[in-house]
């Protein structure tokens, strides 16, 4: 099979042929589309950035090269292997990949939060070989959520960018009627846009420095878009305020993530205002401290989602209430052009490799 290959952290990915996998005790999925995500573009390079000249490098979270990146994947059961137990899948089926697993057995995976394994993550893409390839291995077929009705291209960025905003958007606890202002306007803010228009009463405010993008926000449903590249933070936190009544955003979801972005969206809160800090830029943000308590402003971290948080959106998808923006094709030799134009910022939702 083909597959695109993370030689050495820094490098180019490089198209070889390999053997596909056995389904062993898992499943053989074909892989029909895989989205392309900003975090392959860290794993790509080998490291976040800390801030203050700090690193994680990848060797030291434990992945190991050579590798196949992505973990955006929808495809076909290929093979049920000699897994123990039920299963809601068949050969033949269309399948969503949920690629966030853990060790199983840690009190995060038992408690259902695999995404946060604290012993042995064991992510597909990251950890272990994803999507970026013709077939790929999962390990049991609990993992896989039926995607019938839905188109593979569909399907595929909810196993990242979908299921990590619909999480993000939990972590808001919208009430009736308060602001929600949603910082960053591709894969997963379009997505998140989408899902708190059609699921909750908030208000929305979209915040980009591309004003294509904004433009594609307001058509998905946000109340106003702020481009933050032509106004200064007081000038962007006023303009929210004046949105809500002289009050600043009852909750604030950063899917950039970069110091900048990050401070922005603690000064928008108001009184008992959460952030919800998703995005991986890097770098390390400065906050008054007093601040917290003062406001009573809460900030929290949020990695992806659950199993069960996926299969609730699989489940919102198919009924029509959130469609992923899907913006190119691609086939897997195009994958590096790809990841460099994600970096740039020129992909507006998601790009999607096609292996076939």
């Amino acid at each position: 099979m083909k597959a695109m290959r993370l030689l050495e952290f820094g490098g180019r990915l490089e198209l070889r042929e390999l053997d596909p996998p056995s389904a062993g005790d898992g499943v053989l999925v074909k892989v029909v589309a895989a989205g392309v995500c900003h975090t392959d573009i860290h794993v790509v390079s080998g490291a976040y950035d800390l801030g203050n000249g700090n690193l994680l490098k990848m060797v030291d979270r434990g992945i190991h090269l050579p590798m196949t990146p992505g973990h955006e994947i929808a495809g076909e059961v290929v093979e049920l292997g000699a897994h123990n137990g039920k299963t809601t899948v068949q050969e033949g089926d269309r399948v969503v990949v949920f690629p966030w697993i853990g060790c199983g057995t840690c009190r995060k995976c038992l408690a259902g939060f695999e995404n946060l394994c604290e012993v042995k993550p064991a992510s597909l893409g990251i950890f272990q070989d994803g999507g970026y390839a013709e077939y790929v291995y999962v390990p049991h077929p609990r993992y896989l959520i039926p995607a019938a009705g839905l188109r593979a291209e569909e399907a595929a960025p909810l196993g990242c960018s979908g299921l990590t905003a619909y999480s993000a958007l939990n972590k808001c606890r919208l009430d009736t009627e308060e602001l929600l202002v949603i910082i960053g306007a591709g894969g997963l803010g379009t997505t998140a846009i989408q899902l708190a228009s059609r699921t909750t009463s908030a208000r929305i405010v979209a915040l980009d420095i591309d004003d294509g993008k904004l433009k594609l926000a307001s058509s998905l449903g946000a109340d106003q878009t702020i481009n933050t590249k032509v106004l200064s933070k007081k000038d962007v936190v006023d303009a929210i305020k004046k949105e809500n009544k002289g009050r600043g955003a009852d909750a604030v979801i950063d899917f950039v993530g970069s110091p900048a972005t990050s401070e922005l969206g603690f000064e928008a809160l108001t009184k008992q205002g959460r952030l919800v800090l998703v995005g991986l830029f890097g770098g390390a943000a400065s906050f008054p401290l007093p601040l917290f308590p003062l406001r009573g402003a809460q900030a929290t971290g949020s990695f992806t989602g659950t199993l069960t948080e996926l299969s609730e959106l699989v489940q919102l998808a198919a009924s029509g209430v959130v469609r992923p923006v899907v913006s190119g094709r691609y086939s897997l030799e195009e994958a590096n052009d790809v990841l460099e134009k994600l970096a740039r910022g020129e992909i507006a939702g998601r790009a999607l490799l096609r292996p076939y």
